[in-house]
């Protein structure tokens, strides 16, 4: 079992930056991925950020790339969400995701483990 939990939600206005954190624990040696989601009211839940636990290789949303940076830190068992120049349209409850297992990292089914979720809100 891996448990997962994000901080780091707010309000800000268009243009500005926040960033996420994702701390694990449990079964974090045997993570492989670590990835974020979000989801705004009346849609469906999609992906935004992945990166893999060992070797570091990242995955974006095409929406979010140039904008938003996802790292880790091993020694923390944390990994991170940069987000600058937000827009209104990034608005959403974020929710971070871990799973032992290789594929499907921007799918939802690709992750066993989540977190409550933080609220993102961006003001224009």
């Amino acid at each position: 079992q891996v448990q997962v939990v994000e901080s780091g939600g707010g309000l800000v206005q268009a243009g500005d930056s926040l960033r996420l954190s994702c701390a694990a624990s449990g079964r974090t040696r045997n993570m492989y991925k670590m990835g974020w989601f979000r989801q705004a009211p009346g849609k469906e839940r999609q992906f935004v950020a992945a990166i893999t636990w060992t070797g570091g290789r990242t995955y974006y949303a095409d929406s979010v790339k140039g904008r938003f940076t996802i790292s880790r830190d091993i020694a923390k068992n944390t990994i991170y969400l940069q987000m600058n120049s937000l827009k209104p349209e990034d608005t959403a409850v974020y929710y971070c995701a871990a799973d032992l297992s290789e594929p499907d990292e921007s799918i939802i089914s690709g992750y066993s483990y989540w977190g409550q979720g933080t609220q993102v809100t961006v003001s224009s």
